[in-house]
């Protein structure tokens, strides 16, 4: 249970784009919610994107809503986020998160979502 695998994480210059992908086990997919968080250095973590499993709404922490677009492959059991026009305050360690029961204790909960499994990170680097 909880199984998360990121990738595509790189460095970029400011302006350009990346994008993010997250593998997740079949049991871990089929949950409630998939989303994604970040944690710049000395700073806490902090919701980037969700998407509500049930109705596929999305929701966009207000700092990179209209810049990054998070969607999901139901066939690959995938997640993406689709991140353009990069500023360097974009530079952290972006994490996947599924919510998914059973739900652990010492989550965290994001819009109507509460993450208690994670991914190993994956590093984004915006140059100026």
């Amino acid at each position: 249970q909880g199984q998360l695998v990121e990738s595509g994480g790189g460095s970029v210059q400011a302006g350009g784009s990346l994008r993010l992908s997250c593998a997740a086990s079949e049991s871990t997919y089929s949950s409630y919610c998939m989303g994604w968080f970040r944690q710049a250095p000395g700073k806490g973590r902090d919701g980037v994107a969700s998407i509500y499993a049930r109705d596929s709404t999305t929701y966009y922490s207000s700092s990179v809503k209209g810049r990054f677009t998070l969607s999901q492959d139901n066939a690959k059991n995938t997640v993406s986020l689709q991140m353009n026009s990069l500023k360097p305050e974009d530079t952290a360690i972006y994490y996947c998160a599924a919510d998914t029961d059973p739900r652990p204790g010492g989550g965290t909960w994001y819009g109507r979502c509460y993450f208690g499994y994670w991914g190993q990170g994956t590093q984004v680097t915006v140059s100026s």
